[in-house]
């Protein structure tokens, strides 16, 4: 009596068909990106080895060559052609796929991702902005009495020092004054 094999070992590839199969196929648009990224790195890629094998291709300008080293290469430029084009037309499908899920949002001025302060203050009338503000301009004015007190204090620190030098200046007039 043996039991079927659960789920993965020899079951065909496809045969689940629920949640996690639709969850396969739906696609946030951070991975559509992604993605997309990568196509257009291989896109890059393949170009790239398109110009190496046209560089290295022998121009026919009447000197023999051989037939088959030709026949090779120019089977390998289609191919990498083939390629390409495939890979621009995942590309479209991507771009398109990534238009339809972004769609629906509603573009996000930059004047709101970016925080700053408006003179006129017309714009920003919310009362989170308010507090901030309110917080901003009471931390400014605590760091204003804190370099206002020492200010202070570098000044007292100054005549203290002034007067220890005027009074070591006395003591050594005083000790050459003796001998």
């Amino acid at each position: 009596m043996s039991t079927p094999p659960l789920g993965g070992a020899g079951m065909p590839p496809g045969a689940f068909s629920g949640p996690q199969a639709q969850a396969a196929r739906e696609v946030n648009t951070a991975s559509l990106c992604r993605i997309g990224q990568e196509t257009v790195q291989d896109i890059v890629f393949r170009t790239m080895e398109i110009f190496q094998l046209l560089r290295n291709m022998q121009l026919p300008n009447g000197v023999t060559y051989h037939t088959g080293t030709y026949q090779d290469r120019l089977g390998k430029l289609q191919e990498h052609l083939r390629q390409l084009s495939i890979l621009f037309r995942k590309l479209r499908l991507v771009y398109d796929k990534c238009n339809e899920n972004c769609a629906g949002l509603d573009p996000v001025p930059i004047e709101q991702l970016i925080p700053y302060v408006e003179e006129d203050g017309s714009k920003h009338d919310d009362r989170g902005a308010a507090s901030q503000l309110r917080f901003a301009s009471e931390e400014k004015r605590e760091i204003l009495e804190v370099n206002k007190k020492l200010k202070q204090k570098n000044q007292q620190l100054k005549q203290i020092m002034d007067q220890l030098r005027n009074l070591i200046w006395d003591i050594n007039a005083m000790l050459a004054m003796r001998n």
